[in-house]
């Protein structure tokens, strides 16, 4: 599939079709973000997470406020010094992850769910993509990103030229279902991330990608460990380092579903990290 037609699948998803084309024969600018106030939400310290300071942001974006994947705006308090970290998943290979990870009772997410949501695609794929956390179907169907945001994402991978299991490896900051008392989606406390950050580390070492791409506020601020007071809307439209690769921040599909407006701001994330990726392979 040419790179014209996978951008006009994408236009087509979004609904921001039809693909418009310069009488030189390419395709016109995706246009620039808009500016807009965003309200911060508190984020976590990065040497909680992984003890890598992050790098800084440069060109920041300004764009309106980001609801979290759950439909809530709670804040990420700071780690306890509680946490306690289990078995190192440092030196395992990717069957040893996966028993860990089913097996894990590092936090009390493990009380609640019905299954881990360990990752799905290509383990040795050149794109991940990083979402929050499992939700209702994710916990009950062992896989991340199902549902209608999954299907959302689904498409925004085909318009990219890749799917689920090629090239592509899909994974969560947390493992395990949050809840709230009444058994509602919430995102996940700083504990709780602290603890299933070791295995996401050791996803990226092992699958060795060459680019990043977080979905929402919560991947983003786990992955940058960013001051509490960061907007999220200054992380989209730069290039971040993690683990030494490029890391590009876009929306969280399951916010897109909610803010239908704001679809369009992700093709000029997308276009981004379509660049990021072909510069780092130069």
């Amino acid at each position: 599939m040419s790179e014209m037609i996978r951008r006009s699948v994408f236009l087509d998803e979004i609904g921001l079709g039809p693909l418009w084309l310069r009488r030189d024969g390419g395709l016109a600018s995706a246009g620039p973000i808009e500016a807009d106030d965003m309200a911060p939400m508190e984020g976590i310290p990065a040497a909680a997470l992984h003890g890598q300071q992050p790098a800084p942001v440069a060109h920041a974006v300004q764009d309106k406020a980001e609801i979290s994947a759950w439909g809530g705006d709670e804040p990420i308090s700071a780690p306890s010094a509680a946490v306690h970290a289990a078995q190192s998943p440092a030196a395992m290979d990717w069957t040893q992850l996966q028993a860990a990870v089913a097996g894990c009772t590092a936090c009390g997410l493990c009380q609640g769910r019905k299954n881990t949501v360990f990752g799905v695609g290509d383990s040795k794929a050149k794109w991940l993509f990083i979402g929050e956390g499992p939700g209702r179907n994710e916990d009950i169907q062992g896989e991340p990103f199902v549902g209608p945001a999954g299907k959302l994402l689904d498409n925004i991978l085909l318009a990219m030229g890749l799917k689920r299991g090629d090239n592509a490896y899909i994974a969560n900051i947390v493992k395990c279902r949050p809840t709230d008392g009444t058994g509602r989606d919430r995102p996940p406390a700083a504990e709780e991330v602290a603890a299933c950050m070791p295995y996401l580390q050791r996803q990226i070492e092992l699958i060795q990608p060459t680019i990043l791409v977080a979905l929402g506020k919560t991947a983003a601020l786990s992955l940058l460990g960013l001051d509490a007071a960061t907007p999220v809307s200054k992380l989209r439209g730069t290039v971040h380092r993690y683990a030494d690769r490029p890391l590009v921040v876009t929306y969280h599909p399951a916010y897109l579903l909610r803010q239908l407006g704001d679809k369009g701001k992700v093709w000029s994330d997308l276009c981004l990290a379509m660049s990021a990726y072909a510069n780092a392979g130069e």
